[in-house]
Formats: structure tokens, sequence, C-alpha cells
């Protein structure tokens, strides 16, 4: 520190740069002072949620290797007597849809109400449950709530599918995944090669302007063959596409008459009382002796 302005003056510093300056904020207790209660978040805490997710992730691969999903046919809305049932996730919610609460005139409630508060329920709990407590068993009402909503959703997804296999026990129809696995494994041991389910490899209409496929469609034989003559593979009906291959016009007019397997006989005389007279049922037979496979 200088008093003048002479150049000769002696200057004499004060203070020292090496001190640090004080300062009362407290430095923050490192998270090892707390054993079992913190963490650094990285690497520790991401590390161990990463090896959970991994081994997670191996379990669902290791189930899904060991049991496939089940797989049905292609989609097809004109088969009679479908019954379209949604993936697992969405059953409970096909399930509540058939409630009289939730259908007919009150669909709007089934269809938006109940999920909108289902779901909007869920995305505003973090903001509604803002206590610092989080141990479930002193939380009431979000763990009440969590519990009431889960046995609800096992519930409706079980009887769902418990609902479905009685509809197909009713109507003697096989769900298709398991009339599928069945051909797929009755093929394999036959030594054949798996029945295809491409559709362009189906065999086609013949002559579909033909004046009898409007006889077909008046007669008793679309509520089983299903137009287009395809048939109902779960119920076990056979598809009368490509029946020429294997079946004359005499041999059709046979079973007309006299019935085979699942097939009841009169049918023949059953189309009589529908308007049909034995030259149209004449026709019937001659259209369906050329459905054949394309050479």
């Amino acid at each position: 520190m200088a008093h003048g302005h002479k150049s000769d003056e002696k200057i004499v510093y004060v203070g020292d740069s090496r001190v640090r300056q004080k300062s009362n904020r407290p430095l923050p207790i490192d998270y090892s002072a707390y054993p079992g209660k913190s963490e650094a978040f990285i690497p520790n805490f991401l590390l161990k949620e990463w090896m959970v997710a991994a081994v997670c992730l191996v379990g669902i691969l290791a189930l899904v290797m060991s049991e496939p999903a089940p797989l049905g046919y292609p989609a097809d809305p004109t088969t009679p007597g479908y019954i379209p049932m949604p993936d697992w996730y969405f059953l409970f919610l096909y399930q509540l849809l058939k409630y009289p609460y939730a259908s007919g005139d009150y669909k709007l409630i089934g269809a938006l109400v109940l999920p909108a508060i289902m779901f909007g329920g869920l995305l505003l709990a973090p903001f509604l449950d803002t206590g610092k407590e989080r141990r479930f068993y002193r939380r009431p009402i979000a763990s009440s709530l969590m519990l009431v909503s889960l046995v609800a959703v096992t519930y409706l997804t079980v009887f769902s599918w418990h609902h479905y296999t009685k509809e197909m026990e009713a109507k003697g129809m096989i769900p298709e995944h398991i009339k599928r696995e069945e051909e797929m494994r009755e093929a394999k041991q036959s030594g054949k090669p798996a029945p295809s389910t491409d559709k362009k490899a189906a065999v086609a209409l013949v002559d579909a302007s033909d004046p009898a496929a409007e006889i077909y469609k008046k007669s008793t034989c679309i509520s089983c063959h299903g137009d287009g003559l395809k048939g109902m593979s779960a119920a076990k009906i056979p598809a009368l596409l490509g029946v020429g291959d294997t079946h004359d016009k005499a041999a059709i007019v046979k079973i007309m008459k006299e019935g085979v397997g699942q097939m009841p006989p009169g049918l023949w005389d059953a189309n009589k009382g529908k308007g049909l007279t034995d030259a149209d049922l004449d026709k019937l037979a001659d259209w369906l002796a050329k459905q054949k496979k394309a050479q």
C-alpha cells in the first residue's frame, strides 16, 4: 500500500491470495454417510435399472420361445358365425362393453367415459397423490384404487375368455388357433407341408356370373357353406370351392338328397319349400360340379 507519489516509496501488500474466501453455505454430506438410503444416480442407480430390465427381457424372450403365440386364420368377415376377439390386453374392455350399462343406449359410457376415467386417473395419479410417504400401506387411497383396478381388470379379462369358450362350445366350433395347431400337427406327422394361409393360393370361385350363383344364395346351402362357398373351418363345415374335383354332378345331387357327414338328408326337398324347383336345384348341382381348381 503506497502513501505518496514518490517512485522510491516502499509498497506494502495487504492480504494473501492463498486465503480462501469464507462462506456460510454448508457443504452437502456425501451419500455414503447414509448407507442404504441414497446413492449416486450415475452409474450406480442406472446400472441397477439396466440389470433388472435385462433380466425381465430375458425372461420374456424365454417365455416367447417356449410358448409361441397362438395364431388363427387370416381375418375373414364373410365367414358365418365368426366370433371376433380382441388381443388379450383389451379383453377387459371387450367384456365391459357387454354389460347393459356400457352397451346399447349407453355405449358412449362404455366406449369413452369409463376408459377416460380409468386412464385419466392413471395419468393424474402423480399430481393427485403428492404425499411424501412411499409405503403403500400408509397411502390407503392410492393403494385401494390400485388394488380395485387390478382386481377388476383381472376378473374382466378371465371372464371374457371364459365366456368366449362357452360361446364356441354352444355353437360346436373349435377356436381358430386350436384348429390351426391341429392341422399343422397332422401335416407334420404325415410328412406333408404345413397348410398355407395365403389367400392368393385359395381356390377361386368358378363362373360367378352363372344364374346358379343366385340360386345358391336363395338355397339353404348358404347358411352353412357361407357366401362365396368358403365354408366354416372352425365348425368343420367344408368349403365348396373345388368340390368339382372330387364330386361330379350326380354325386352332388345324391348328397343334397341323402346327406353326408354332418349334412342331414332331405335338403333337396327343404329347398323346394323355399320356392326353388327341381330345375333350379339341377342347375345348382351342375354349377357346383364346375367348381374346380385352376390347372
